[in-house]
């Protein structure tokens, strides 16, 4: 745990392009032997099991896994102008906010692996507040990463699901 708490200090988003110039050639590599497709999904795969690890650390880090910790908490990935976020709604059972800019997608397009992108870095979202708390869903139905021009992150506190 510690050691995510040293990454943070210099952001998510310069995590993420050293994780990328790292992955991406070795993606390629793997996904020339053994099939692209697969290799991704796999990458996939793995990349959602250990955002729901962070998930659960974060909440263990916090001492607490509701919603307006969870809230407070996205700093690091907003860091230097990463993310600029409108909030829409944010309440003891909805954290509702769209993403205006990403330059996470920027990133990406930049280091040419733009299909990279929501396998690295979307991916993780609903795995990792699923990590943190399992009453918390989210609905995304549009990413800039994918095109669109803003991401929707729609949070609720389900009652129906165990924490």
């Amino acid at each position: 745990m510690s050691s995510d708490i040293e990454l943070n200090e210099i952001g998510v988003l310069k995590r993420r392009e050293i994780e990328a110039r790292i992955l991406s050639p070795i993606l390629d590599a793997l996904g020339n032997e053994f099939g692209r497709n697969e290799v991704i999904e796999i990458t996939r795969t793995t990349i959602t099991q250990i955002a729901r690890q962070q998930g659960k650390e974060l909440a263990e880090r916090l001492g607490t896994n509701d919603l307006e910790s969870y809230g407070k908490a996205i700093e690091p990935w907003s860091r230097s102008g990463a993310l600029q976020l409108r909030i829409l709604n944010q309440d003891d059972k909805t954290l509702s906010f769209d993403v205006t800019e990403c330059k996470y997608a920027e990133l990406y397009r930049g280091l040419g692996i733009p299909e990279l992108g929501s396998v690295l870095s979307c991916s993780r979202d609903a795995a990792f507040i699923e990590g943190f708390n399992a009453s918390i869903t989210l609905e995304r139905t549009q990413t800039i990463m994918q095109g669109a021009t803003f991401c929707d992150f729609r949070f609720q506190v389900s009652e129906d699901r165990e924490p």
